[in-house]
């Protein structure tokens, strides 16, 4: 792969379930993106996903290179325009560009859709994730100290910076 990967985005198939379970659990197994151990199943994560806006990042020959999706944060009328997100990059494929590809395809599709608002938690110590997020345009809202307990990590607690995108063209 070049400094810069050429990655198409495109909607996430079923298709997709291998490839982006597999990427899911390598981030996991960094053990900086996700209080969580393992990758749940296909069914699960198809479940918990809002599907119109599930992307994946492509290279030319189809290869999965990362992948973006949002889950509700609430099933209030007055939230229904904010979502929180998740992205994941290949650990081979980080650092060219994708994770902002993505990032730039899903702010697209959320303000298509009317969404204001995408949030996330990321660890402090991801500062890859944290640099990548503020260069897209989220904003650091404060840190949730202690928040949880990571149980791969020997149940310690850790830290979430909370961010968020407001969209400026969804009023």
């Amino acid at each position: 792969m070049s400094a810069t990967t050429r990655a198409a985005v495109r909607a996430m198939t079923a298709g997709d379930a291998d490839a982006v379970l597999a990427i899911y659990q390598a981030g996991m197994d960094g053990g900086n993106a996700s209080f969580e151990d393992t990758a749940p199943d296909w069914a699960a994560f198809d479940a918990g996903r809002l599907a119109q806006h599930r992307l994946v990042a492509v290279d030319d020959l189809g290869t999965v290179l990362g992948w973006v999706a949002v889950s509700r944060v609430s099933a209030r009328a007055v939230y229904a325009g904010v979502v929180e997100h998740s992205v994941y990059v290949d650990p081979a494929a980080q650092g060219r560009g994708v994770g902002r590809a993505l990032l730039d395809a899903l702010i697209a599709s959320t303000e298509a859709a009317g969404i204001w608002t995408i949030q996330s938690g990321v660890f402090p110590e991801n500062t890859a994730s944290l640099a990548l997020h503020h260069s897209a345009g989220f904003r650091t809202l404060g840190v949730r100290e202690r928040i949880g307990r990571h149980a791969s990590q020997g149940n310690r607690w850790r830290d979430v910076v909370f961010i968020e995108r407001r969209s400026p063209r969804v009023q």
